[in-house]
């Protein structure tokens, strides 16, 4: 005989049941970050923050606070020292403040306190740069006029200053060795390549003829190719013609990866002919390859570790992970979607 269903006390009769709580809202993102080698990602929240790997996608902790936000959270490669800055309407530690938190101790172990803006030029965003090798020390930040670059190479102990743009900076991203930085101005329809040693204009690349925000940079691992995002919602990929000092050996390792460089399909070398007759517009460099997306949502772009892959993170939770051809171009290829703000759906056993 089967078993029957236990029932259920008096005082817990069906009519007389407590309503089921609400269900917490999700927390509101505050903050999308890369670690250095781009194979992880780090959110921050109004409620704590939470550490992401990229290639499988999949949550690899999250620390909570019950009486504050995060506003900025920074990865070391993917050891157990993060970087912290308090956030949101209540932040868990003051902005003017960077706190080293230690995961393994699960609490912060120094700070870094500042009393005073760094000096620049109008810098709202609070952009900066830094490259990723040791040996090649660079960092980039807005110089002290409209459209200027400042770069410090430390380990020549040499400042150059780099006049990129007519307009306002509004980003810009260094190379792993720090010897290329890409930069865009308020503007958003050109973006240009330097060498940062001598400020040399390298390449320019042009993402539209209408006006945009641009809201990310990112260089592939050998400089090779260049990825936009923007408040248009497209992500663009351009072929890059310049030449970083990573090792050759390095370069021909990747020839036939997402490194490789490509002519593409739709480049401007017909228009060749007729340079300096047609508007300089038709004669840009235009992207290889794109992805659309939701227009107004701010998405933060890398290179992904597989072949021809780019990870976009969007501040609305999103997590896609594209692939593009480097032959034919055009639209990019979804491979895979999440939402970090919404749970995952359980698997079926």
């Amino acid at each position: 005989m089967p078993p029957q269903p236990e029932s259920l006390p008096p005082h817990h009769s069906p009519a007389a049941a407590s309503p089921e709580p609400s269900p917490t809202p999700p927390p509101s993102l505050l903050h999308l970050s890369f670690n250095q080698d781009q194979a992880c990602f780090a959110a921050a929240a109004d409620n704590g923050f939470r550490i992401y790997d990229c290639n499988p996608f999949r949550e690899l902790f999250r620390r909570e606070f019950d009486d504050g936000g995060i506003g900025q959270v920074e990865m070391l490669f993917r050891c157990n020292i993060l970087a912290l800055v308090g956030g949101g309407s209540h932040p868990q530690y003051p902005p003017n403040k960077v706190m080293i938190w230690d995961d393994h101790l699960g609490r912060c172990i120094g700070e870094l306190s500042f009393r005073a803006a760094i000096e620049t030029f109008l810098n709202p965003k609070g952009l900066c740069a830094v490259s990723h090798l040791s040996d090649s020390l660079v960092l980039a930040c807005p110089g002290l006029h409209k459209g200027q670059i400042r770069v410090e190479h430390y380990a020549q102990k040499k400042t150059k200053f780099i006049s990129a743009h007519d307009s306002r900076i509004a980003c810009f991203a260094l190379t792993l060795d720090g010897q290329l930085i890409a930069t865009a101005s308020t503007k958003g329809t050109l973006i240009r390549i330097f060498d940062t040693d001598q400020g040399t204009l390298l390449q320019e690349v042009r993402r539209g003829a209408n006006a945009a925000e641009i809201y990310s940079l990112a260089f592939s691992s050998t400089a090779q190719w260049l990825a936009v995002s923007s408040d248009k919602g497209t992500v663009h990929v351009f072929s890059l013609k310049v030449n970083s000092s990573i090792p050759q050996n390095e370069k021909s390792q990747n020839s036939s990866n997402s490194d490789a460089a490509v002519t593409p399909s739709n480049s401007s070398r017909s228009f060749i002919k007729f340079k300096g007759v047609l508007p300089k517009y038709f004669n840009s460099e235009w992207s290889v390859a794109q992805f659309h997306l939701q227009e107004g949502t701010q998405y933060t772009v890398a290179f992904g570790q597989q072949k021809n892959t780019v990870i976009i993170l969007g501040m609305d939770g999103s997590f896609y992970r594209c692939q593009f051809d480097p032959a034919q171009g055009g639209e990019m290829t979804k491979l895979e979607y999440h939402n970090i703000l919404e749970p995952e759906p359980e698997t079926a056993l």
